[in-house]
Formats: C-alpha cells, structure tokens, sequence
C-alpha cells in the first residue's frame, strides 16, 4: 500500500474515533435533559462511528498493515442550544466526508483499486448520514428553539421519524 494513503487511513481511523466519542458526549447532554429520543439517537451514532473505526482498522490488518491509533481529543460538552449541537454534528459529518473523499482520491492516484473497492459502500453510506443530519439541522432551525417543537422532534426519534 501507498505510504500516503495509510497514512490517511490512520488520520480517518482518528476521525472516527473522536466522532464516536463526540456523538457518545452529545447523547448524555440529552439524556442530562431528558430528551431521551435525541440521546438515543447520538448514542447509537457513537456506535456507529466505532464501528466504522473498526472496519478501517480491520482492513489495514487485511492489508498487511501495523495499526496506529493516534490520541483523540477530548469531546466538547457544552452547547448553548440544539440547534448548536445539530449544526456541529452536521459539520463534524462533512469533515468525514472530506476525509472520505480524500482517502479515495489518494486511493485512485496510487491505483489502489482494493481499497476504492473497500471505500465505495463507505462513502454511500457516509452521503446518507450527511442527509440525515442536514435535515435534522433543518427541522431544528424550523422549530426556532421552541420548547414544544423540540419535544415534538425529539419524540420523533423515539418512534424512528427523524
């Protein structure tokens, strides 16, 4: 594999890393406010982002590559409104996008065709997310920091209806 390349792995199995931990800070600060939907949600995030850490770290293995897990930063845990919350989680999944995309331009200009192969479900999934949380920060800014439409979102959740 292309020295670059694993390189951006390692930086992306990073980002995945924080992200799990990010989302996992977000659900308490809603569960620590009883919007149970909201927390549920950012915990399965959490989850979610730690299982694409796995799987990167799983295909460096395959490849014959040494894992390196660089230190991850310590999560922010204070919003002043959803609405904050919402806008940097939507832009914590843009930068994954980003990270993404790169991984596979570097991917494609070393000729790595295993690992474009490896990235294209990655990327699918990673453009439905960034839907999913553009339309969150949508329904969020709508609702305008009213306590009722917030809770009327927030149950959404609950039911699956984000």
């Amino acid at each position: 594999m292309d020295s670059h390349l694993i390189e951006l792995l390692y930086q992306h199995l990073t980002i995945e890393r924080n992200a799990s931990a990010q989302y996992f800070a977000i659900s308490i600060w809603f569960a620590e406010r009883d919007l149970t939907g909201f927390a549920e949600f950012f915990k399965q995030e959490s989850f979610d982002e730690h299982e694409h850490a796995c799987n990167i770290a799983n295909y460096l293995v395959a490849r014959g590559q040494t894992v390196v897990l660089h230190d991850i930063s310590a999560p922010k845990q204070q919003w002043s409104s959803i609405e904050e919350v919402i806008a940097d989680s939507f832009q914590m999944e843009a930068d994954v996008t980003t990270s993404i995309h790169q991984l596979y331009s570097s991917a494609e200009r070393s000729n790595d065709t295993r690992t474009t192969v490896f990235l294209d479900p990655i990327i699918e999934a990673q453009i439905k997310s960034e839907d999913t949380f553009a339309h969150i920060l949508s329904r969020v800014q709508f609702a305008d920091n009213q306590p009722s439409a917030l809770l009327i979102i927030d149950g959404e959740f609950n039911t699956n209806k984000n």
